[in-house]
């Protein structure tokens, strides 16, 4: 297996974070622009708009779980464990990444949103399990 194949579902995560960067970009112009902000708000995260605040919360949630992500799949790529299970995993976790910020950006639907979150980090959790069981030697 093509172990390079890890950094597919790497580099769609990072596509992810410059997504939401835009989206938050985008909102903080338009809160500008309507009056709702003024540019000099932006430089503390409590001065943040009603409109940008849920995009500038997903970008919190960019920095949390998928380090966790980006760490597995590196060290995936350095032991030589990437597999099609791994591959498989990597990309479920992904989708639920993009789902979840979907959710968040648009209706913000805990609801939908929790849902995705938690389907991720178990996902994560079985691609760190698979990790281990390479480790181990058993897989």
């Amino acid at each position: 297996m093509n172990q390079a194949a890890i950094f597919w579902p790497l580099l769609a995560q990072v596509l992810l974070v410059y997504i939401v960067y835009a989206v938050l970009s985008a909102r903080r112009r338009h809160a500008v622009r309507s009056g709702e902000a003024r540019v000099n708000q932006f430089k503390t995260r409590t001065a943040e708009p009603e409109s940008s605040v849920t995009a500038a919360n997903n970008i919190i949630n960019q920095f949390e779980l998928p380090v966790l992500f980006y760490t597995v799949c590196l060290s995936l790529y350095v032991t030589s464990g990437v597999s099609y299970v791994a591959l498989v995993l990597a990309w479920l976790f992904v989708t639920t990444r993009y789902a979840h910020a979907w959710f968040h950006l648009t209706s913000n639907r805990v609801k939908f949103r929790s849902r995705a979150f938690i389907l991720g980090a178990l996902l994560l959790a079985l691609l760190w399990i698979w990790f281990a069981l390479h480790l181990a030697g058993a897989v």
